[in-house]
């Protein structure tokens, strides 16, 4: 029976504490892949604890990722922007974050990883974290964006993707902007990666998150979230097969 168990595990960054949440089923003692899992703005909140443990009850270890540092819980939509913001604007402090995470995830000793299979996924701006993780070089072998932003400050970075890449995108997402589907396909192109972009007729941004209910901008499609995680799952288990 899975009993997936949330732990705190803490690290540091440029001599700031985080304190991400690594969730587990604690009756399986075999190594498993691993997953990084970087939330949207609002951070390590409850509902991202919800999700991550619906992943890791499929057999994965997950890291929900602190961005902000543990003592920043964004409680607003305002708090939330205020958090995000100089993370979007400094890519080179947002990856050394993700990578410190990353390293925390590979060196934890609470649960038994298989470090050979490691991959990174995200919603929103999480979505835009798992794709700077790939690009900065990391030792992922897959990266999944969810109604993330898909521009990055130097495109010949991708060129340092070590694995397959999945972006999943609504495709009336005005948060999004439409000019960036083309120029991620020329950049993921160009640098010869294995990437798939999926846009979902008719939905909007936030299409996973139950909780988005701003009709025509944020709103939950059930159907298409279905739709998106199934194709997670499918890509994860070619690539850690």
């Amino acid at each position: 029976m899975t009993q997936i168990q949330s732990q705190a595990l803490g690290y540091s960054v440029d001599g700031l504490a985080f304190e991400g949440r690594l969730l587990f089923d604690a009756a399986d003692q075999a190594p498993r892949p691993a997953l990084l899992m970087a939330p949207n703005w609002f951070g390590v909140s409850e509902g991202a604890q919800e999700i991550a443990a619906q992943v890791a009850s499929r057999g994965y270890r997950v890291l929900l990722v602190d961005l902000y540092g543990a003592t920043l819980r964004p409680a607003s939509p305002a708090e939330a922007g205020a958090a995000m913001l100089p993370l979007k604007q400094d890519r080179s402090l947002l990856r050394r974050r993700l990578l410190a995470a990353l390293d925390a995830l590979r060196g934890q000793s609470v649960t038994a990883i298989d470090g050979t299979r490691l991959a990174a996924f995200g919603f929103c701006f999480g979505g835009t974290c798992a794709l700077e993780l790939a690009r900065a070089g990391a030792p992922l072998k897959a990266a999944v964006s969810f109604h993330g932003s898909l521009d990055t400050p130097d495109a010949a970075d991708a060129r340092r993707i070590q694995g397959a890449v999945l972006v999943l995108d609504g495709a009336l997402d005005p948060l999004v902007p439409r000019e960036q589907l083309p120029a991620f396909a020329k950049e993921m192109g160009d640098a010869g990666v294995d990437w798939q972009l999926l846009s979902y007729g008719g939905a909007v941004h936030s299409f996973t998150d139950p909780d988005a209910k701003v009709p025509g901008t944020s709103q939950y499609d059930a159907k298409v979230s279905r739709r998106a995680f199934a194709a997670m799952y499918a890509l994860l288990d070619e690539v850690f097969a």
